[in-house]
């Protein structure tokens, strides 16, 4: 049986017992009171359920002390024994001696049920536990005396797995040297040979390092003399429209001071030589009154001309030598 259904059967057993000593018991109180009650003193039958209350908690303790006992495996002795019969005969006389007292035989057999049925079940119940822990017992020492056997072979076979893999690490370990000893000799080789291959590889490196920083230096040299020749024409450059732009400014200033003691026309200019001196005015920054003064057309006529004029980006001087679109392109072809 498993352990489970072991305890189930137990359970049902203590169950079972438990519930036919609280009947008994109930069914002694009920019974043995009236006739304590016939025989108590006047005045004094509020004693009569004390007696079959105390042979009763006699009988709760028996089974008690039995069941925890045999579920120990020990052993009260002789006077559990005699206490379980003692209350078990008082039980029963106390249970048939009203019958008994009134010659009533069915009585006497009708009441003797329930001490007698206590009595045997408490007598069974602790035969039951006893061969339960007996059984239980016997089942564990099979069971030590089986795991000891299994742990004395597991033991043995450790053992000898132990001892094999001794060997094998033995074994093994033989290879590994011997493995360990032909690696070192193919490393010393394979370093020997590295180590030459690293000495020719930093020779040849080294010459084209060599190499590279001639190239470098060489494309450098060759860059600052492109860069400070670069700088010589921007410089050249500035130089001379420096040089033009100071040339315009005294043109300007000298057409400026031309325009400005110019005398005045008597009659309108022609358009086209009327938009040539505009042009010269705005250049030389010369006030829109003069404009009108030296052009003979209207003031509305030169306010829109010199709107148009201021609007462009440079108006070209037309009465200044060398400042034209051509003067400039032949300069930079020149230079």
């Amino acid at each position: 049986m498993s352990p489970e259904q072991i305890r189930s059967a137990e359970k049902a057993l203590a169950v079972g017992t438990w519930t036919i000593t609280l009947g008994a018991v109930l069914y002694s109180v009920l019974t043995v009171t009236p006739l304590m009650s016939h025989h108590t003193p006047k005045g004094w039958g509020w004693t009569a359920p004390i007696l079959p209350l105390v042979v009763d908690a006699a009988v709760v303790i028996v089974v008690r002390m039995d069941s925890t006992l045999a579920r120990l495996d020990g052993d009260g002795g002789r006077w559990p024994a005699v206490l379980r019969w003692m209350t078990g005969a008082m039980t029963v006389l106390l249970n048939v001696s009203q019958s008994a007292l009134d010659h009533d035989k069915v009585g006497v057999a009708v009441h003797a049920v329930a001490p007698l049925l206590l009595i045997v079940t408490a007598e069974t119940s602790l035969a039951y536990r006893r061969a339960i822990a007996a059984a239980l017992a016997a089942r564990a020492a099979r069971e030590r005396d089986e795991r000891a056997e299994r742990e004395h072979r597991q033991e043995e076979h450790r053992r000898q797995e132990r001892e094999d893999r001794l060997a094998d690490f033995a074994r093994a370990d033989q290879r590994e040297r011997e493995r360990r000893e032909h690696d070192e000799r193919m490393a010393d080789k394979q370093r020997e040979h590295e180590e030459r291959m690293a000495r020719e590889q930093r020779d040849e490196q080294a010459r084209r390092d060599a190499a590279d920083r001639d190239e470098r230096q060489r494309r450098q040299d060759a860059e600052q003399a492109e860069r400070a020749e670069r700088e010589r024409e921007v410089s050249e450059r500035e130089r001379r429209e420096r040089e033009r732009e100071q040339d315009a400014e005294r043109e300007i200033e000298r057409l400026r001071k031309e325009l400005l003691i110019a005398p005045a026309v008597d009659e309108r200019l022609p358009e086209e030589q009327a938009r040539m001196k505009v042009q010269d005015c705005v250049v030389a920054r010369i006030p829109q009154r003069r404009a009108v003064d030296l052009t003979g057309w209207s003031a509305g006529w030169i306010a829109s001309r010199y709107q148009e004029l201021r609007s462009t980006e440079r108006p070209a001087l037309h009465a200044v030598p060398g400042t034209d679109e051509e003067t400039t392109a032949s300069e930079e072809q020149a230079s």
